[in-house]
């Protein structure tokens, strides 16, 4: 079973329009719900592809209440931890003629020391009662900035797999703890890290320096650019398949989604790496955020290739997953 830990989770609320007029009045023709944050999407998609998971997440306010009752609609198993603050919430403006989305954000809720703690204290069971677990998203706090790296601790200690998705503080101080595998943007990387990565080379180097770290697979997705990863200290590029890009939001959950599944099921390396990306892609050709079906990625795998670049195994295939 996986479990998705979400520190700063979502409430959108999202407004369908036909077409969108500034400085005037627009009333949309259509409005819903929905639960977001890094990690709830990922739960999400793991639940698409029919992937036993749990979700860890703190819940609050009328906010949390809605939120809440969307996670149950949708079959979410839900762990919360109660926050006396309200959720954070966003509203997105859909605008189909011009085939984009506008999102204006709330601020995010300060969760204090007391309630970081709690989900803390949690993690000792829930980590222990998983088999791969995804530290997913941002940190709303300065308490909370050190909850993914504590979690990967665990995750070490009780011999489980653990998942990095984050950036900013968060990232800084979990690559020191040795997640086994790092997903991030290559814009991410950049603004956390203040590095650069501009080229081929440096993108290696920085891969190099993560195996150094004790990181054993590494993800670096840049849109419809391609992706490169590291296995141990083997290098390989991947050029997503081209798709007409409607709303990327969650693609790089989509992704982290395909990594979980890749290590619940054992599979290897190439094929799990080529589901992430399909995950991905099929997720930015689409309205709705992480809904993607394994037949829909399974379109696009015949259209991903892998290249080792650097260092190259005689085999791609022929090593054992983590």
């Amino acid at each position: 079973m996986v479990l998705t830990v979400t520190l700063n989770p979502l409430l959108e609320h999202r407004l369908y329009f036909k077409d969108v007029k500034i400085k005037t009045v627009n009333r949309s023709y259509r409005e819903s719900f929905s639960a977001g944050g890094k990690g709830i999407n990922v739960s999400r998609q793991l639940n698409k592809i029919d992937i036993k998971n749990q979700a860890a997440t703190f819940i609050g306010g009328n906010n949390g209440k809605l939120f809440r009752s969307i996670l149950a609609s949708e079959g979410i198993d839900l762990i919360p931890v109660s926050s006396k603050y309200d959720l954070r919430n966003a509203s997105l403006i859909i605008n189909e003629t011009e085939n984009s989305i506008t999102t204006f954000f709330s601020p995010d809720k300060e969760i204090p020391e007391d309630e970081s703690a709690d989900l803390m204290n949690k993690l000792d069971k829930m980590i222990q009662n998983c088999s791969t677990v995804v530290f997913s998203g941002s940190s709303p706090s300065q308490f909370t900035d050190i909850i993914f790296s504590y979690g990967i601790e665990l995750a070490n200690k009780y011999d489980k797999i653990s998942i990095l998705d984050t950036y900013g503080q968060p990232l800084l101080k979990s690559i020191d703890a040795s997640p086994t595998i790092l997903h991030n943007t290559k814009l991410e990387i950049e603004s956390s890290l203040n590095i650069s990565l501009s080229d081929e080379n440096r993108i290696r180097e920085y891969l190099n320096t993560l195996y150094k770290k004790g990181i054993k697979l590494a993800f670096i997705t840049d849109g419809g650019n391609p992706v490169y990863a590291s296995k141990f200290d083997f290098h390989y590029k991947c050029k997503p398949p081209e798709v007409s890009v409607i709303d990327a939001t969650g693609s790089g959950d989509s992704f982290t989604a395909g990594l979980a599944y890749g290590m619940e099921h054992s599979l290897v390396f190439e094929d799990f790496f080529k589901l992430a990306v399909a995950l991905a892609s099929a997720n930015a050709s689409k309205w709705e955020t992480s809904a993607v079906t394994l037949e829909d990625a399974d379109k696009l795998i015949p259209l991903i290739t892998i290249e080792p670049i650097g260092k190259k195994m005689k085999i791609l295939d022929d090593s054992p997953t983590i």
